[in-house]
């Protein structure tokens, strides 16, 4: 599994754009991609449909079948933060790749540092 996109932050909202990948060898039925912010987001923040939190600063995502060498979900989060940080860090990785070896782990774990100028911060 891997995971591409780009995370912004700005006047008290956290961005997240996110494209799952599968680079094989095999399909996989689904996996859950887990977001951790280092600030709680606020309670009544809406996600999108396939996604849940599991802490005030943990959001999961699923990311649906995927073939081999495939995309799966692209999803979007704008979602308000607990009060107005200068910067934020979000930790993206696999929570679950539907009981598949992984030949490479190292590509589906990033850590992203991003201040709160409104840029797109990628990954």
């Amino acid at each position: 599994m891997s995971y591409h996109g780009h995370v912004s932050l700005w006047n008290g909202r956290v961005g997240v754009w996110l494209e799952s990948a599968n680079h094989g060898p095999a399909a996989v039925s689904g996996t859950t991609v887990r977001l951790r912010f280092s600030v709680a987001l606020e309670p009544g923040a809406t996600l999108p449909p396939s996604c849940s939190r599991t802490v005030p600063s943990v959001v999961q995502c699923g990311t649906g079948p995927m073939h081999a060498a495939g995309t799966g979900a692209q999803f979007a989060l704008d979602v308000p933060v607990v009060g107005t940080p200068a910067q934020v860090t979000v930790d993206i990785g696999t929570a679950w790749n539907g009981g598949l070896s992984d030949p490479n782990p190292a590509n589906d774990t990033h850590r992203v540092l991003v201040l709160a100028t409104g840029d797109p911060y990628t990954f």
